[in-house]
């Protein structure tokens, strides 16, 4: 078979994007495998008996969705809120309320729920409180930074981007475990209270369909390059007559 160079170049590049593809593809398979190992793992630890709050570890990879026991009082005077939490495609806040914990002189800050917001960072937070005395389960969250800059906002001091723990210790005059409890359920028996964050759907994600989608581009461009290859005499031939 007779190439040229621009043939060799045509193959080359092909082969590039077929190597790029394929493994592309097997990345995918293994964000799928790793997607699956964690999902057992939420459903493992949702599906223990919770704790009390005091004996979770503060290793936060051990505790993250561990369920926990809550027998306290909340501290309206020193919540907080964190801004554009979106929950069926309208804007809100979710409500973080600090829980003195009973028997301690240590709080945790409780995710209490999301409710509506139309900029999705004003909201009357006296309207949504619950009784003071607290003895509910709920599941730990660690605190992290997902962006940079500052968690807090201008001009609002109790409106954060993100559960910030060095900020808001900064405003809260008692010691604050480094974690956020989630409550658990969704009570209606009062009006106040606000709707329970759930815990994240436990899917597959789109890892699947991205790693067909990146095999196909590689099966294409092999069966391309065959034919390109295979056709390379008869393109070779047709410009000699040419000439």
């Amino acid at each position: 078979m007779h190439l040229r160079v621009r043939d060799y170049i045509f193959s080359l590049i092909a082969l590039g994007f077929i190597v790029l593809t394929t493994s592309l593809g097997f990345w995918q398979l293994r964000r799928l495998a790793q997607r699956r190992a964690q999902n057992a793992k939420v459903i493992a630890r949702l599906a223990q008996p919770p704790v009390p709050v005091r004996e979770l570890t503060r290793d936060s990879a051990a505790f993250h969705y561990r369920r926990v026991l809550l027998n306290g009082v909340y501290d309206y005077a020193h919540e907080i809120r964190i801004t554009d939490r979106i929950r069926n495609g309208s804007p809100g806040v979710n409500i973080i309320t600090p829980l003195r914990i009973a028997g301690t002189d240590t709080a945790v800050l409780v995710n209490r729920g999301w409710v509506y917001s139309p900029d999705g960072v004003t909201v009357d937070l006296s309207r949504w409180r619950e009784p003071d005395s607290v003895n509910a389960t709920g599941y730990a969250r660690p605190l992290f930074k997902p962006f940079p800059g500052s968690a807090a906002l201008a001009g609002r001091p109790d409106a954060f981007r993100w559960v910030d723990v060095t900020a808001v210790r900064s405003r809260i005059p008692y010691p604050v475990y480094p974690m956020v409890i989630v409550l658990e359920g969704n009570p209606a028996s009062h009006a106040q209270v606000p709707p329970r964050i759930p815990p994240p759907p436990l899917d597959e994600g789109p890892h699947r369909s991205y790693a067909i989608q990146w095999f196909s581009f590689a099966v294409v461009a092999a069966a391309g390059t065959f034919f390109f290859l295979r056709s390379a005499p008869t393109r070779s031939r047709n410009t000699s007559n040419r000439t």
